[in-house]
């Protein structure tokens, strides 16, 4: 028989106000992507996680309390088909989400565990974007609008002087055909949780993939401050890379040079510390949800 999360009730005035500030603080980052989405213009950094993730514009705007909050005065229909009306209030049916979601949470809930259980390898110096381009011409390029650094030959150079130590699957499947052999690793699907290290701007990215698959399961709140990260670590990523996007504002970070280096690796060690404190409350999450399902 599976165990019941013990309610926490919120009274109407303070569930609305969190789903007000939630919707405010997301349509802070929606409102330039859906403009420009409209217009048919294109952001290479504002708009990957729009475009690199499933999860969408509306899914992320819209505010859940997470498992075990009862709503004090709601509606069950305006929070979904998830949500049952009981004396507590209006509740998410997590047994129903979760029979639906099979195996997924202790998936998710492993590789988590998995990650933060490794030490942060902080030498990668962002080349996995380099070995996206390499040996292809501006026209080639997944972002052929914006110019490289440098040429396609120096571009090279620098992937074979540094060599690439990427341990991310979905990083490394973008790599061109003759940028994998120079890898250390050969990472695949299921690789993934032995090599994901907390280190990796990929994965720390991937936090908040992990956090939408467990919406509404999750606290909205959460998932937002996921994505939040992810923009900011997407920042870095593109920064580090061989395009210039100083014209949108991103000065670059050099890191074919010791300063450049030097630079990135501090900016990671602090997102390896922001992630490993959004990670340990996404496994706290996961672990609160197992433990009740097999209770």
């Amino acid at each position: 028989m599976t165990a019941a999360l013990a309610p926490a009730a919120l009274d109407a005035a303070d569930w609305q106000a969190r789903r007000a500030a939630h919707e405010q603080r997301v349509d802070a980052w929606l409102a330039p992507h859906l403009a420009r989405r409209r217009s048919g213009g294109k952001h290479p950094v504002e708009d990957f996680l729009f475009t690199y993730y499933s999860h969408r514009p509306a899914q992320l705007r819209r505010w859940h309390p997470g498992a075990g909050v009862a709503l004090r005065d709601a509606d069950p229909a305006e929070f979904g088909l998830d949500y049952r009306a009981d004396a507590a209030g209006v509740t998410l049916d997590t047994d129903r989400v979760r029979a639906r979601r099979a195996g997924s949470v202790t998936w998710i809930r492993d590789l988590l565990a998995a990650t933060a259980g490794r030490p942060a390898h902080l030498g990668c110096f962002g080349m996995h974007e380099w070995a996206m381009v390499y040996r292809q011409t501006q026209e080639e390029v997944r972002h052929n609008a914006w110019p490289l650094r440098l040429t396609p030959e120096r571009t090279a150079a620098v992937v074979e002087e540094r060599g690439v130590r990427c341990s991310h699957f979905d990083a490394y499947r973008f790599f061109t055909a003759p940028a994998r052999p120079l890898n250390l690793l050969t990472p695949t699907r299921e690789s993934q949780h032995a090599l994901e290290q907390p280190g990796c701007l990929h994965a720390n990215m991937d936090l908040y993939k992990w956090s939408y698959k467990l919406s509404p399961l999750v606290p909205s709140e959460l998932v937002a401050d996921c994505f939040a990260l992810a923009r900011e670590i997407r920042t870095l990523d593109m920064r580090a890379s061989p395009y210039d996007l100083s014209a949108l504002g991103y000065p670059p970070v050099m890191v074919e040079t010791v300063e450049g280096r030097h630079e990135y690796v501090l900016s990671q060690r602090s997102f390896a510390e922001r992630a490993a404190l959004l990670r340990a409350r996404l496994l706290a999450e996961c672990d609160r949800l197992v433990a009740t399902s097999d209770g």
